[in-house]
C-alpha cells in the first residue's frame, strides 16, 4: 500500500518536473521590450494587467489576464525594460477566486 502511493506521487512529480523542462525553451525566446510584450498581450490575447509586484530590486513581475477568454501570462521586467514571459495558463479565476485565510496574514 506504501509502495502504490510512494509511486503514484513519484510519477506525479516526474510528469510536473517533465512539464516544466520541456516548456523552459518555448520561454527562452520569449524577451523583448516592454511596451512590445504589452502591445502583444492586449493585441493577440486581450489580456489586462490584473496585478503585480517588485522581485528584489532589479525586476516586476506582473499578471495579465483576460476574463473573457480565461488566459494569462506571468512576465519579469528588468531594470533596462526587458520583459521576458514566465508562464503561462488558462482559466483564470481573478480576485474574486481568491479568498482569506482567517488567521492568516499576507
Amino acid at each position: 500500500m506504501i509502495e502504490r502511493i510512494y509511486t503514484r506521487r513519484m510519477f506525479a512529480l516526474f510528469l510536473g518536473c517533465a512539464a516544466i523542462l520541456t516548456s523552459l525553451p518555448a520561454y527562452a525566446d520569449s524577451c523583448t521590450t516592454r511596451d512590445v510584450m504589452v502591445e502583444r498581450l492586449k493585441g493577440d490575447y486581450h489580456e489586462n494587467l490584473a496585478g503585480g509586484g517588485l522581485h528584489g530590486e532589479a525586476a516586476v513581475v506582473e499578471v495579465w489576464a483576460s476574463p473573457e477568454t480565461g488566459t494569462f501570462t506571468v512576465i519579469s521586467t528588468d531594470t533596462s525594460g526587458q520583459s521576458c514571459i514566465l508562464a503561462t495558463g488558462t482559466d483564470w479565476q481573478g480576485q474574486s477566486a481568491l479568498t482569506k485565510v482567517s488567521g492568516q496574514t499576507s
